[in-house]
């Protein structure tokens, strides 16, 4: 009797490796859709001709060739390689694979560490890091998925330089397409139509243009040739609306942004349901809703800024699909609210006026005098406690002398800014009468 469970390979089944293993290039040169990095001009080619490899984080969505451009730089280079995930890695790991580095370079080698989702390690965890990159023991090459800047701490970024991986454009994809069908001798079984849809639907990731293309493959029958629907049903997704990473998503984004902008509630209902409908993420929709209510609504509207946050926060709770609701929800408030940029354009005068003016000292009588040296100095003579004078406003001056009083916020007279303007109007008055009596 045979034995069931003996390895045993039906005809006409292949143990081939994956597609997309296959295909990884052998030398940086070989790289696609990171010329800026790669190509003769390229910032890892310029490190490798100049003999000096510094610690990197290599920052891109998934299927962009992090890792293999990090395998292949340890190649270039000489340096030993060595490869974890943070994922599955804790402190005794680390441990580890930084006394097994101490050792080669005793040796006179050195390591080239790389780290596949470096942001999953906590702050204690990437401090880890720190007195081996310093003392040389390692070349730290992380890489990440998340924006370095908010996911990694400080001192870390300060070592390591970051480098962007490009989402793969139609022309890199397709590049990939034609190495694949030369690997399998074979064309892709699919119309024009069909091939531009497969692509679009990789959404510039390299890894899953490819493992599309051997999905078609297996699927497609002798003969066989596949359309738009074909593909569709062969692979069982939907294509993209658009593609998150180009034109498409910020034509759709701008779109959005000018529709809450121009308080039309149904063409933003409209835009916000495209872009959820292509798989867009919500949280960055929520984002974005946020920076809308900051920049277009301001003190117009105060609770604007409550209620997108509050939204974005909600579909974090909630997930998806409940979520979509709050943020909907959010669009249709601030497509509705009453629209000021008297703060958007009163901070970026006042950050102009800092540029242009200096490290001008406040006038000193706001500055505190803890000291006897500082009162001798004049330090707070003269401060007028406003809580004390008529009106609460004491109406002193506190832009620095030199500088000159200025005005940077002009609300406009419009929703509860109409109420500030008052507000302003009024002190200004009192500003003026009482500077004219002293």
């Amino acid at each position: 009797m045979s034995d069931l469970f003996a390895a045993h390979e039906p005809d006409g089944f292949s143990a081939k490796r994956p597609l997309a293993e296959r295909l990884r290039p052998k030398s940086l040169a070989e790289v696609s859709g990171q010329g800026h990095l790669t190509g003769p001009d390229g910032a890892l080619t310029r490190m490798i001709e100049a003999g000096s490899l510094g610690s990197m984080i290599f920052w891109g969505p998934p299927g962009t060739g992090k890792t293999t451009v990090a395998r292949l730089l340890s190649g270039e280079t000489g340096l030993a390689f060595e490869q974890i995930s943070a994922i599955f890695s804790g402190v005794a790991d680390l441990k580890k694979v930084f006394e097994a580095a101490r050792a080669r370079r005793m040796s006179g080698r050195q390591t080239l560490l790389f780290v596949d989702e470096i942001h999953r390690f906590n702050r204690a965890q990437q401090d880890s890091f720190l007195p081996v990159m310093e003392d040389g023991t390692i070349v730290l090459v992380g890489a990440t998925t998340e924006n370095p800047s908010f996911e990694l701490n400080a001192a870390l970024l300060s070592r390591a330089r970051v480098l962007t991986f490009r989402p793969h454009d139609e022309e890199s994809l397709e590049a990939l397409l034609k190495r694949a069908e030369e690997e399998e001798g074979r064309a892709l079984p699919l119309d024009e139509d069909a091939r531009a849809s497969l692509i679009r639907m990789a959404d510039g990731d390299g890894r899953a243009a490819l493992t599309l293309a051997e999905e078609v493959w297996r699927a497609a029958r002798a003969g066989e040739r596949f359309d738009i629907a074909g593909l569709m049903r062969v692979v069982q997704r939907r294509a993209p609306v658009y593609d998150k990473g180009q034109d498409g998503h910020y034509n759709l984004i701008s779109a959005l942004h000018k529709s809450v902008r121009g308080s039309d509630p149904d063409a933003a209902l409209y835009y916000l349901a495209r872009m959820f409908d292509a798989g867009e993420d919500p949280l960055f929709l929520g984002r974005r809703l946020v920076r809308m209510a900051v920049e277009d609504i301001g003190l117009a509207d105060p609770q604007a800024l409550v209620i997108a946050n509050a939204a974005k926060d909600a579909y974090d709770f909630l997930g998806s699909p409940e979520g979509e609701l709050a943020l909907a929800q959010a669009c249709v408030y601030l497509a509705t609210a009453p629209k000021s940029n008297a703060v958007y354009t009163a901070y970026k005068a006042s950050m102009r006026a800092a540029k242009e003016h200096g490290s001008l000292l406040p006038p000193k009588h706001i500055l505190n005098a803890p000291t006897k040296l500082m009162k001798a100095e004049g330090y707070n003579e003269g401060y007028r406690y406003d809580h004390d004078e008529p009106d609460a406003f004491s109406g002193q001056d506190y832009f620095p002398e030199k500088m000159g009083r200025k005005t940077f916020y002009d609300p406009p007279e419009r929703g509860f800014e109409r109420d500030i303007r008052k507000r302003l109007d009024w002190w200004a008055k009192l500003r003026a009468e009482r500077s004219g009596k002293e």
